[in-house]
């Protein structure tokens, strides 16, 4: 559970993404977070605080004389002690009152009382959202260190199109998860690559490498929880792109190839890790191939590119992190590997311990040797590498 121990303030404000917070605050406490509603007397006309309180099994808080504080002060108790507050939806009448420093209830009270950040997540028409005022406001939140997440753009309860929706609730707690991670790669510019390629037989058959694309993707959320900009080359498969990230879609290893040197050249870091195939069909059907008496087909096969090798030879390239997945002899096979391709870091496991797995266990191999990682998830593991990846850096 990654918000295990955490405790976050969240400030309800009027609106009808008020929707989506039941499920906020569901997602939140499922990943071990203490969660602490305060509401706007608007909000309790778009979502009941009987709701608040039976998903998040504590008090939820309205009124800035509540009683059941015993100094009466709810707007300095609620924030001490919390890691966080998110106000969700922040309606352009509260964003306002931020922007302004208004205290005129409790929850734009504790927020101006508050010891601990403040996120919040815009959600209104696309016109309020576009207003000079409202732009203003939000130049004015940035600059008094207000993390502001979202808005995306979409349909829109009023019927309209545009920017101003807030985001789902999964997207929330990603950015929630993603703000309690180590900024260690914050001003990068990640490049990666994931997944298995397919290389056409026919236009129905294709050679393929077993790969899930799960090690790769954690990784990717990983390196864009740590605050780098992630470009995401993928093959073929069935995983969502990591909230946050910028995912390219290919098929084949001459496509992930040339969509890879497209971007290489802005890249501060390129990490390979997808199962690309070594060959392609060169002589590729552009027909269903029938069986027949003859047997099968004779396939003739010609080198794929060398996408890391490629990479690694520019001259004014990223850092690259190399992948290799072996079956035997994994040292000796991860180490020939990284010296022939002259990468600073190798990633090296055996694949059938962790094929369509969700957990793995990764060796490193850079000029000392040898460095073993403990078991982990994907994604553990991946926020592990990501921190070994920041400390092997090099220095500005």
């Amino acid at each position: 559970m990654d918000l295990i121990n955490k405790r976050i303030v969240l400030g309800v404000t009027g609106g009808i993404a008020c929707y989506k917070i039941a499920e906020l605050v569901r997602r939140l406490t499922e990943q071990g977070a203490t969660v602490d509603v305060v509401m706007t007397e608007a909000a309790t006309h778009f979502i009941t605080p009987v709701t608040m309180q039976a998903l998040s099994g504590r008090p939820v808080f309205l009124d800035a004389w509540d009683p059941r504080v015993p100094n009466n002060m709810a707007h300095i108790d609620l924030t001490r002690g919390a890691d966080v507050v998110l106000i969700a939806p922040a309606s352009a009448d509260f964003m306002a009152k931020l922007a302004h420093g208004e205290a005129s209830d409790l929850l734009s009270t504790l927020c101006l009382a508050r010891a601990c950040p403040l996120l919040a997540a815009p959600a209104m028409n696309r016109e309020m959202w576009a207003n000079p005022a409202t732009q203003r406001n939000v130049t004015q939140l940035r600059a008094d260190g207000i993390a502001l997440l979202g808005p995306d753009s979409g349909s829109q309860a009023c019927g309209e199109v545009g920017d101003g929706r807030m985001l789902e609730a999964h997207q929330l707690l990603s950015e929630v998860i993603a703000f309690f991670q180590p900024k260690v790669l914050a001003g990068k510019h990640v490049l990666m690559t994931a997944g298995p390629t397919a290389e056409p037989i026919d236009p129905v058959r294709v050679l393929s490498n077993r790969s899930s694309g799960k090690t790769g993707y954690a990784l990717a959320r990983a390196a864009q929880e740590a605050g780098a900009r992630v470009t995401l080359i993928s093959g073929p498969t069935a995983l969502p792109a990591p909230y946050g990230v910028m995912r390219v879609s290919v098929t084949t290893a001459r496509q992930m190839h040339a969509a890879v040197m497209a971007e290489a050249a802005s890249a501060d870091i390129f990490i390979a890790v997808a199962a690309v195939a070594d060959w392609y069909v060169k002589n590729a059907s552009t027909q269903k191939i029938k069986k027949t008496r003859g047997g099968p087909p004779q396939l003739e096969f010609e080198a794929n590119p060398d996408i890391l090798a490629d990479v690694a030879g520019l001259a004014r390239g990223p850092w690259c992190v190399g992948f290799a997945a072996e079956t035997e002899n994994l040292a000796e096979h991860a180490e020939d590997k990284r010296r022939r391709k002259n990468l600073p870091l190798l990633v090296g496991n055996l694949a059938q311990n962790v094929m369509d797995a969700d957990a793995t266990e990764l060796a490193l191999f850079d000029d000392r040797g040898m460095h073993s990682l403990p078991a982990a998830t994907k994604l553990d593991a991946a926020r592990r590498l990501v921190a070994e990846i920041a400390a092997r850096l090099p220095k500005p």
